[in-house]
């Protein structure tokens, strides 16, 4: 019997037979750069003489977004984690809105004959595009294969991994040589700005379980998760460097309407604030990102180091996790941790700062939808 055929093994990650890596997906060329804005937009009516515009970003970069590569990467370092820990456990990569979709990936899963796949998103915090949308995105795909007649299997999305260790630990080592590649007169005195996507105030107060919904912009469990993080990380710093650096969370890459009120402050405005205050330099710490995708190169290594050069202000920008084998580690662990709890085991908890560990399971309310539709991998969800 081949290995794709074999029916789900025991062993640790047992009940799963699979790991999906699902993730956003982007271009891959200048011919691709259009056809995928679409599919990210759709439904939304933006004009295609727009979407040129907005393209502009990956035109400057060859047409080619890093998130695919990035995303290759990681597949190759879970899949090097696993076999040097003894999981026997596939690996797969699917993409919101590029190839290798979701859905070809998820009915190739099912010819090879997996049944109950655990759901990793390149996201790691709390809020609708970050976590419900994908879950809604799965819920297309299975509807699509039992429209196709094939067996459907279990999918469950494994908790939100803000806080673990392997994550976290990656971030820490990143502003630490950022520092240390500062000039030494400014080094000290450097400031932290960590940085996440900036999402509409009313989807941010609407994030998490509904018990940390919010009101007035206060920005519920996507701003509450990502305050915890960076305070984590700042406290870490100033324990290894005997320096601790002021810090604060701003945000990036916004897209909305003017009138519809965002996440703010703005990354580029917040540098022009420190530079006002004498702050002699910057630490730009992206918490938000899992990988260098555009949002990172462009917004913070092009857009706002060109704003930093502008004032004369030294800035650095610290990694993303990435491919980080501290990463890869916690995935193994996130797995084998979802795995023990569904064979009805009490794994140990493995988190950092003051929050907790997430919820395995999204509660109905959960980052709600701007429009009501399916949502797989959630106690709303129509395959169970």
């Amino acid at each position: 019997m081949s290995d794709q055929l074999r029916p789900p093994a025991g062993g640790p990650a047992a009940p799963y037979d699979a790991l999906l890596l699902l993730s956003f997906g982007g271009p891959e060329g200048p011919d691709d750069v259009v056809p995928f804005l679409e599919n990210v937009t759709r439904g939304r009516g933006i004009p295609r003489e727009r979407l040129k515009e907005v393209g502009q970003h990956y035109f400057g970069f060859g047409g080619v977004s890093p998130i695919n590569a990035q995303n290759r990467a990681l597949l190759d370092a879970l899949r090097k984690d696993f076999a040097g820990h003894g999981l026997d456990l596939p690996v797969y990569w699917g993409n919101r809105n590029w190839a290798p979709y979701l859905t070809d990936v998820m009915r190739e899963m099912v010819a090879d004959g997996r049944r109950r796949i655990a759901v990793l998103a390149t996201s790691a915090y709390a809020s609708y595009s970050g976590c419900r949308q994908y879950r809604e995105n799965l819920a297309d795909a299975l509807a699509t294969l039992a429209e196709e007649g094939l067996e459907l299997p279990r999918v469950d999305k494994l908790r939100h991994y803000f806080n673990h260790p392997g994550f976290v630990e990656p971030m820490i080592d990143g502003v630490l040589a950022s520092l240390a590649a500062l000039p030494e007169e400014v080094r000290d005195g450097a400031h932290l700005a960590f940085t996440t996507h900036s999402i509409p105030t009313a989807a941010a107060d609407a994030s998490g379980p509904v018990e940390d919904h919010t009101g007035g912009g206060e920005g519920g469990a996507y701003v509450r998760q990502h305050l915890d993080v960076a305070r984590v990380i700042a406290d870490e710093v100033a324990a290894r460097t005997g320096t601790a650096h002021p810090w604060q969370l701003v945000y990036q890459s916004r897209s909305g309407a003017p009138h519809i009120p965002w996440l703010e402050p703005d990354i580029c405005d917040h540098l022009e604030a420190l530079h006002a205050e004498g702050v002699p330099a910057v630490v730009m710490v992206p918490i938000g990102f899992v990988s260098d995708h555009m949002e990172v190169l462009y917004d913070l290594d092009t857009e706002a180091t060109a704003k930093a050069a502008e004032l004369g202000l030294p800035v650095a920008r610290s990694a993303t996790v990435g491919a980080d084998p501290l990463f890869a580690g916690a995935v193994r662990e996130l797995v084998l941790e979802r795995a023990a709890k569904e064979r009805g085991e009490r794994p140990a908890e493995c988190w950092v700062g003051t929050l907790g560990q997430s919820h395995d399971l999204c509660a109905v309310g959960c980052c709600p939808a701007r429009s009501p539709r399916p949502a797989a991998a959630g106690a709303d969800s129509p395959y169970a």
